[in-house]
Parts: structure tokens; sequence; C-alpha cells
């Protein structure tokens, strides 16, 4: 099944989000959306009005394989700690020389996008983060988005839970999140995967100005 749009594949996936929350007991005063961007912002805008909620945001970066930038061996979060497919790394033979430029850049992209996002700090004490990006193909950057939620939630000595919430899911890297989430919430999970952008009927490049404009309105 195809999704008409972002703000299509939002709507259908706030329902879903409320109806895991009402089974799980999690009080709406308790949740709060964070987005991956920049396509993740449009759909998790969507989910945060639909449910009355606040938007944050979790800036990561993919770590391209070298000579292969679409393809991600890993991900970086936004105190830029590397999460890395050991298992794709070795498969392609790479060492930890060959991907330090490739980290080298995620981080200076990384950078760039908390300036321009005007990314803000915000409190995970006692919260039920909604973790929502438009798909996933790997789920390098989920998973590096996960790691670094965890992460804040120790450091903060609070107790959350992460609810990962996507339109659209590849089936392993389905199985794998679910392991590292709290609650897993993807609406279709195909076994013919390709890429993200096959499930939308119009999937247009989110830019980085859209993305300010809908974290200001």
């Amino acid at each position: 099944m195809k999704f008409q749009d972002r703000q299509e594949a939002g709507e259908r996936l706030a329902l879903q989000v409320a109806k895991v929350a009402q089974v799980a007991g999690i009080a709406k005063e308790k949740m709060v959306v964070v987005a991956i961007p920049r396509g993740g912002v449009v759909v998790g805008r969507v989910v945060a009005d639909k449910l009355g909620l606040p938007l944050g945001l979790v800036v990561t970066k993919k770590v391209g394989a070298p000579g292969q930038e679409e393809l991600a061996v890993g991900a970086m979060g936004p105190d830029g700690r590397v999460v890395l497919d050991e298992a794709l790394v070795g498969r392609l033979g790479l060492s930890k020389m060959d991907l330090a430029p490739q980290i080298k850049n995620a981080k200076l992209k990384m950078q760039s996008y908390k300036l321009k996002f005007k990314v803000k700090e915000y409190s995970m004490a006692d919260k039920s983060v909604v973790l929502v990006d438009d798909g996933v193909a790997t789920g390098a950057t989920m998973e590096a988005a996960i790691d670094w939620l965890r992460h804040k939630c120790k450091v903060q000595s609070a107790k959350c839970k992460i609810i990962v919430a996507v339109p659209v899911c590849a089936s392993e890297a389905y199985g794998q999140l679910a392991g590292l989430a709290d609650e897993m919430v993807c609406l279709e999970v195909p076994e013919d995967f390709g890429a993200v952008g096959q499930f939308y009927e119009h999937f247009p490049q989110v830019t980085d100005e859209e993305v300010v404009g809908i974290l200001q309105s």
C-alpha cells in the first residue's frame, strides 16, 4: 500500500500511536514527539498536531560508505557518537581508517544542522518519546537516534520509554529496531522493500528551509 504523501502518512501514524499509547497506559501529558530531519519532521509535525503534543528534534547524520555515499554503514547521533553496522562494514572490507573521512564529514554536517535548526535541549524525565521518521531502510539513523535518547535518559537519571513510529520499514530493520525500542509502530513492513520513496505517491525532497519553517510553526 502506498501513502499519498507525508501528510497522509502522519495522519495514519498518529491514529496508530494513539492506540498503542492507550493500550500501554501512557498518559498524554507524559508524551513528546521527536522527529528526525528532514522528511521525518514533516511526518512528526502531523503526528504531534494530531495528538496535541509538543514537537522536538533529534538530529542524526548518515555515515555513508566510501565511494557509495547513499549506502549507510552507520549513523552519528547529536552528541557525535557513531553507531556502525558492523556486519555491513565487515562485508565491505572497511577499516576504521577507511571510515575516518566519512565520520569527519558527518560531524561537520551535524554541527551545521544543529546551528541551522536551532536545536534546543529538552528534559526526558518520565517521558514516553515518540521517535518519528518518514520511513526506515537500513535502520542506521534510527538506531543512532535511539542510542542517543537512551544515553540522554541515563544522564538525566530519567525513566523514559521510546516509541519508534514510522509509516514504512524494511523487514530486517523492523526486527532490529523492535529489539531496541519499548514500542514499535510501523504501518507497513513490506518484504519487497527497495527504498522509502517507493511507498509514497508524492515524495519530494524536504529542504532545510522547510524544516526550519515547520519547527517554527
